[in-house]
């Protein structure tokens, strides 16, 4: 599933295309996704502006001029691709229809944004812009970790005397949005914490230093266009880079990267999620 660098990718790779644009037509070539689509959807976007296109934790966000909100996730497989972009980032010819076209809106710049998903489990709905961070689905979660209110005081109050693995704390999306599996990976093996340790056991100091290193590891991943393991695509359609540059994530039985490290790669289950790590850094 898209984490939080692939849907943030996806977002700028939109923007250009959807922001301050108007949704001339929004086709639905079924009736729902992972769930039923809204009553009246379509007649609902069809001739709505786009004031703004923005991201929480692994949610697209289109803030309407009706005073409504589109909410888009990508689920397991879900691609939204840009065709007849009049800036000339994409391509300039719409593509055939394929199977998987669910949803297809068509802007009134010349641009077509394509929702292709064949396993849908992504989703799209529609709520009020002022209530949205209310949504059963929005309220129950964290701060954004490239956020303000994601620091150093916040962390390690809220892992504070927890009893589970740091590694199902730093997923939980209560905690933090928008971290998955891959980048709690990533992140463990740079600050050097075994996915087992129990979060509450660790020094306040070690939790603090967590926050830079999230960020950074995000941020990296976003500036190489996210991760891509099978489905991931960019709104252009390109794969991102940042599985080139992983240091433990599915790296099983492979030399640690750590100069000087003479072991390799482990993989355990945890929650039945795989957690990669190295066994002489990460303590």
């Amino acid at each position: 599933m898209p984490e939080l660098p692939e849907v943030e990718t996806v977002r700028r790779g939109l923007a250009p295309s959807m922001e301050g644009a108007v949704i001339e037509s929004a086709q639905l070539n079924r009736p729902d996704l992972r769930w039923p689509f809204p009553e009246g959807m379509a007649e609902r976007l069809r001739g709505r502006r786009v004031l703004s296109l923005r991201r929480r934790s692994k949610y697209i966000l289109a803030d309407l001029d009706s005073g409504e909100t589109l909410l888009i996730h990508l689920g397991m497989s879900g691609r939204m691709l840009v065709s007849g972009d009049p800036l000339g980032q994409f391509v300039h010819d719409h593509p055939a229809p394929e199977k998987h076209d669910h949803v297809v809106f068509d802007m009134d710049n010349g641009a077509r944004i394509t929702f292709n998903d064949p396993r849908r489990f992504g989703a799209m709905d529609l709520l009020e812009t002022a209530t949205a961070e209310d949504s059963k689905l929005l309220s129950v979660l964290g701060p954004e970790p490239l956020g303000n209110a994601f620091s150093e005081s916040y962390l390690v109050a809220a892992l504070k005397g927890k009893n589970t693995p740091i590694k199902a704390a730093l997923l939980d999306q209560g905690i933090i949005a928008g971290l998955g599996n891959i980048y709690v990976c990533e992140t463990l093996f740079r600050a050097g914490i075994h996915p087992k340790r129990k979060a509450g056991q660790i020094s306040a100091a070690r939790i603090a230093a967590l926050v830079p290193i999230i960020r950074e590891v995000l941020n990296d991943a976003i500036a190489a266009g996210g991760s891509s393991l099978k489905d991931f695509r960019s709104a252009g359609g390109e794969l991102g880079y940042f599985q080139h540059r992983f240091d433990v994530y599915d790296r099983e039985g492979q030399p640690c990267h750590s100069d000087g490290c003479p072991s390799v790669i482990r993989r355990i289950v945890q929650s039945g999620r795989s957690s990669f790590y190295c066994p002489s850094c990460q303590r």
